[in-house]
């Protein structure tokens, strides 16, 4: 039987496991960068050599074999992943501005935005987001096959006025629709089966709604004068240092859901929130939404709130785009007026 420590030493361990893990991650991050800077002189080179000497598939192919040949750790040098490195330097290579994002994310992640995305500007919303989101390479392609891209250019938030005033920020936390097919819910389903999907696939949930939220309580429990009254989730984001309280509903917004919502909020502000947290935020998350109707609700809604919609089927990304390219259109035609 291992010999039991003590609660002093057990602190001091921990400080040790930590510096531990510290060193790791640095190392790491040094390695990976190192690896990146590879990468790219060998995409370099290439490059000038297709240029300058005519190289083609032929040649690469046989560089791989060589390199594989020449010692053991270059298997990974095949004539593909050379191919890569040299469509990593020619895509960033008049970029020297994203150089401090590619260079923070892994091989795997890069090769994701530059296999799955089409323009720069496409390119640099993935590259930021993956280095905010320390996505690993499965949450950066879910997020590139959901449309985040799209979906983000497209966005029409509705907030209130007070969420603008006290969080300047929050329209990069925001979403005007958050796409939840992940949750495999029932064909009809209740708010409860809404909930507590969202709660057995909670990781999932915040990768999309932003790693920044961390999770407090379902049914969180607000008692005022004589009676109780229960918040479906209860979050904390961590930028905005505030509550954020999200209320499920599986109709699209009415006007009503906000007198509850901001119901909830006063409450949350008086009984719950920490004197040096700010104002509680308040998500109404509907199925679906009319926008001159919110308009309308929020215009004098003095309360920090948000109203957002759901899908819980993945769209067609084909038709995300669609859509983004002909908002470019409007846009583009709009300023040539």
């Amino acid at each position: 039987m291992a010999e039991s420590i003590s609660r002093r030493e057990e602190e001091q361990f921990k400080e040790i496991t930590h510096l531990i893990k510290e060193s790791r991650d640095k190392t790491l991050r040094v390695v990976n960068k190192e690896l990146l800077k590879l990468y790219w002189e060998v995409g370099e080179y290439i490059n000038k050599r297709v240029e300058a000497s005519g190289w083609g598939m032929g040649v690469v192919r046989r560089l791989a074999e060589f390199i594989q040949e020449s010692g053991p750790g270059l298997k990974g040098f095949t004539s593909r992943n050379l191919w890569r490195m040299k469509q990593f330097y020619e895509t960033y290579k008049d970029y020297s501005k994203l150089s401090p994002l590619w260079t923070e994310l892994s091989w795997s992640n890069n090769r994701l935005i530059l296999s799955k995305t089409k323009t720069i500007e496409e390119k640099e919303f993935y590259l930021r987001l993956s280095v905010k989101e320390n996505y690993s390479a499965r949450e950066l392609d879910r997020q590139i096959s959901s449309g985040y891209f799209e979906r983000t250019m497209l966005s029409n938030r509705k907030t209130s006025t007070s969420v603008e005033q006290f969080y300047p920020s929050a329209g990069n936390v925001f979403k005007d629709k958050y796409l939840l097919e992940f949750l495999d819910l029932p064909d009809p389903f209740t708010e409860n089966d809404l909930q507590k999907s969202i709660i057995n696939n909670l990781k999932k949930f915040i990768l999309e709604v932003g790693r920044d939220f961390s999770f407090v309580a379902e049914e969180f429990r607000l008692q005022v004068g004589m009676h109780d009254y229960y918040i479906d989730l209860l979050f904390f984001h961590r930028e905005l240092s505030c509550l954020v309280a999200f209320d499920l509903k599986i109709e699209k917004f009415k006007p009503e859901y906000l007198g509850k919502m901001n119901f909830y909020l006063e409450a949350l502000d008086r009984d719950v929130k920490k004197p040096h947290e700010n104002p509680s935020i308040g998500i109404l998350l509907c199925k679906g939404k009319d926008s001159e109707v919110v308009e309308y609700a929020l215009s004098r809604n003095i309360s920090p709130a948000v109203i957002a919609d759901y899908e819980t089927k993945l769209i067609d990304k084909r038709l995300l785009q669609a859509k983004l390219h002909e908002f470019f259109e409007l846009a583009e035609a709009k300023k040539n007026e």
